[in-house]
């Protein structure tokens, strides 16, 4: 007989169990979340209600703002709950649910986020051809593309994860359901779990880094060629805090899933996890749409209608 008792419900972790410190956590990650949620919800409705957005590059911007508002709700409200409550139990199956969502939300958002940059690169050098490459059926194809790709994705992860026995602790050492923590409690072999993670993380993160890094090396040498300083500064205006984002986001979520497990888990890691997990869909709105002259003018506009009717 085995002395093992099985886990059929976690435990997820605080930043700090002194209530002053929950609250203000709570606080904090409430107005990031309604910060998130009405950004993008503005970038949604003006790509969607003004004529004038109708592109392949406010397209592919709002698909990414819904994902946005979508991969932030898999963690923040979860985590409000057990920073104000005593109850920091998650079942099983809303665990599944979370580590799932995670996966696919992440992964769309990274595809989406490579399609954006191949999209600035056919606008920026091949603008003649930029209307026959990036037209509406191809956007719609690398949309679906990007969907089912990741939906394969997240359920093959997330599969493979709980195949896996979970036994004696069951205090996840995270503020949401992750691999990472969760490999860490099994008491089955998590080596293949870690290599598989490893190989899908090179293969579609590197490919999509290496990609997107080659998409801004040929358009910034394009800019360069630009006869004013003026289209120069605005074309680096839009190219490098696209870098940025990817760049924090890559790199947070390599630090977590990289990193060798450990039985001895750190306040770092929870950090960590909070560069990929909330702080690209709460910057993604301010960084690329509205800091956009076009986006900015088009929410006036709706805002006035609205008004005036």
């Amino acid at each position: 007989m085995s002395n093992f008792t099985m886990v059929t419900e976690f435990l997820l972790t605080r930043f700090s169990d002194i209530w002053e410190l929950r609250i203000l956590h709570a606080l904090l990650f409430l107005l990031m979340y309604l910060a998130t949620l009405v950004g993008n919800f503005l970038i949604v409705t003006a790509a969607t209600l003004d004529n004038s957005l109708h592109s392949p590059m406010y397209f592919f911007l709002r698909n990414l703002s819904v994902v946005d508002m979508c991969y932030i709700s898999v963690t923040i409200p979860k985590a409000c709950v057990i920073f104000l409550l005593d109850n920091r139990v998650i079942s099983m199956v809303e665990c599944a649910a979370q580590i799932f969502f995670v996966f696919f939300f992440a992964a769309v958002e990274m595809l989406f986020l490579t399609i954006m940059a191949r999209d600035r690169y056919v606008a920026i050098c091949q603008p003649l051809h930029y209307s026959m490459i990036m037209n509406s059926n191809v956007c719609v194809q690398m949309t679906l593309f990007s969907l089912v790709c990741s939906l394969i994705y997240a359920g093959f992860h997330t599969g493979n994860t709980f195949r896996l026995s979970f036994c004696q602790s069951n205090v996840v050492h995270q503020f949401f359901c992750d691999v990472p923590s969760l490999l860490k409690l099994s008491c089955s072999d998590t080596l293949s779990n870690e290599i598989l993670i490893y190989i899908s993380a090179v293969v579609i993160d590197g490919s999509c880094f290496a990609f997107i890094a080659m998409s801004y090396i040929n358009i910034f040498s394009t800019v360069l060629k630009f006869p004013t300083i003026g289209e120069q500064g605005k074309a680096f205006s839009t190219c490098v805090p696209h870098i940025l984002v990817v760049t924090v986001f890559i790199s947070s979520a390599s630090a977590v899933y990289f990193k060798r497990t450990s039985k001895s888990p750190t306040i770092q890691d929870m950090v960590t996890s909070v560069f990929y997990s909330i702080v690209p869909p709460f910057l993604n709105p301010i960084i690329y749409s509205l800091r956009n002259r076009k986006i900015k003018e088009a929410v006036r506009r709706i805002m006035r209608k609205k008004f005036y009717c």
